[in-house]
């Protein structure tokens, strides 16, 4: 089992703890030095106002807060997750990731989904109705820019007509791409499009929120992986995709946390990833995020 850890970088009302390039750096080489697989961070370009307000939070590019996480380890997995495609024209999302996989020396996994909130979509003048096909040829157009040949193609926004991107991403055929959602259709296109699945435990009412079936319990995710089964055997596919599943439980219950990645293990999934949340009533600081990593490596090794 692998384990990577989101980079607290949507703290942003603590600019020096946490949103800082020595403080990514900083935080991105002691998950490395305690063992741990990668950092991931989120996409949240434009949040509106209401959402930010109920709960939501902002988030710093992926690929540039990625890009400080990748000059300051040599090893450490550099994870989105998640980018949304379908809020930028396939060819730029292609030569941006192909930068970053180049410059971290093969070390980007990318995670994409359909996103959930249409009122970014609107901020960023993209279309929310369209977003599962405009995921669906982002996908496809950024894997055939990344053999470095001409691309030739129209859709949505987008018209090449002869057009390269180089260098080639230094993972060949390129870095992997996993599909986030828990719907059957997301699970389709991990299994027919993408290298892995990115499922995400959902507590009862979080569903609907993110447009999105529900994982709130163990049982759940065993039915969505029986489910995952059957889609290998329809489309083809010989193995499960890589699966990287957000558990249920948190590192506030330690030994709760503990017994669900065993559970997880038993059921096949590679990676989980983990938030540590500061602990309730005191000030996050970039100290007591690192020793919470450290307590996590301790406890899993």
């Amino acid at each position: 089992m692998h384990v990577m850890v989101a980079l607290p970088t949507d703290h942003v009302e603590h600019l020096d703890e946490f949103v800082s390039g020595p403080a990514i750096a900083e935080m991105a080489a002691h998950v490395e030095a305690c063992g741990l697989g990668g950092v991931f961070v989120t996409d949240h370009p434009a949040p509106d106002d209401r959402w930010l307000a109920g709960g939501g939070h902002h988030a710093l590019e992926p690929t540039v807060a990625l890009s400080f996480a990748a000059a300051a380890t040599t090893t450490l997995r550099l994870v989105t997750n998640i980018y949304v495609l379908a809020y930028r024209p396939p060819l730029l999302a292609a030569k941006t990731l192909a930068t970053l996989d180049v410059l971290s020396g093969g070390r980007l996994t990318v995670g994409v989904a359909a996103g959930y909130l249409r009122s970014e979509f609107n901020a960023l003048g993209a279309d929310f109705d369209d977003r599962g096909a405009r995921l669906d040829e982002a996908i496809d157009v950024v894997r055939r820019a990344w053999t470095g040949e001409s691309v030739v193609g129209e859709g949505a926004g987008w018209t090449a007509r002869g057009n390269t991107i180089l260098p080639r991403p230094r993972q060949q055929p390129g870095p992997p791409i996993w599909c986030g959602g828990n719907s059957k259709a997301a699970m389709t296109r991990a299994v027919t499009s993408a290298d892995g699945w990115l499922p995400f435990a959902t507590p009862p009412g979080m569903s609907g929120a993110v447009r999105t079936a529900e994982i709130a319990s163990i049982d759940d995710l065993r039915r969505r992986l029986d489910l995952l089964d059957r889609l290998c055997d329809e489309h083809g596919r010989a193995e499960r995709p890589t699966i990287c599943f957000t558990p249920i439980s948190t590192w506030a219950d330690p030994e709760r946390l503990l017994d669900e990645i065993g559970r997880l293990t038993e059921l096949g999934v590679d990676w989980v990833s983990l938030t540590l949340a500061p602990t309730p009533g005191t000030a996050p600081t970039r100290a007591g995020w690192m020793d919470s990593v450290s307590a996590v490596a301790a406890a899993l090794a």
